[in-house]
């Protein structure tokens, strides 16, 4: 488990080797706008699966998805023009949508956890929309933490959930502490209202 430091200067380096690190179908920690999270390319399944497992989540649980742009969630998920108009003024930002998923979208099975909605979320946060547009994939978006572990803003406390675990990130990109923040807002837009399903 290899850890850099972030740090103005590196920034073009630690997106370099982050891109090679996704290609090369590895699982990393990354800084996002809201906590640490575990990035992958979304649309490999082994990798998923191996972030599961680095996750110990229950398989029957979603993961929720980056995506660069609406024309990318277009792909992934049917977007009315209601939604979208709804989608353009919260994102990019700490929103994740809930949303009727389209059933060849590219992504493996587990990503969904049996359901037929998918979450998407713009972030707000340049390393990841840097890496986003650079791969020109979708990326997993999940909080850094084993399941059942609270999701953290602290890098000694993300460091310490996987150190002494046999499975764990590839890489983690050490940005030191986040400003204190919880994980994204989940909203339901699959119903004729709004639903929260996470604040």
């Amino acid at each position: 488990m290899e850890a850099l430091k972030i740090t103005k200067k590196n920034f073009d380096k630690i997106i370099k080797i982050s891109v090679k690190t996704i290609k090369e179908r590895k699982v990393m920690v990354c800084p996002t706008d809201t906590v640490y999270g575990l990035l992958c390319d979304a649309t490999d399944k082994e990798t998923v699966e191996k972030l599961f497992k680095i996750k110990k989540r229950p398989r029957t649980k979603p993961i929720p998805v980056f995506v660069k742009d609406i024309e990318m969630a277009k792909k992934l998920a049917f977007i009315n023009k209601k939604q979208e108009k709804f989608l353009k003024m919260f994102w990019s930002g700490k929103i994740t949508a809930v949303l009727k998923r389209k059933q060849n979208c590219g992504l493996p099975k587990i990503i969904f956890g049996n359901k037929k909605t998918i979450g998407l979320r713009i972030p707000n946060y340049n390393l990841i929309n840097t890496l986003l547009k650079k791969l020109s994939k979708p990326l997993t978006a999940t909080s850094a933490n084993i399941s059942g572990k609270p999701a953290s803003t602290k890098i000694k406390e993300i460091i310490g959930q996987f150190e002494k675990e046999k499975v764990k990130p590839d890489l983690i990109l050490d940005a030191g502490n986040l400003k204190l923040s919880l994980p994204s807002i989940v909203l339901d837009l699959t119903g004729k209202k709004i639903k929260i399903l996470r604040m």
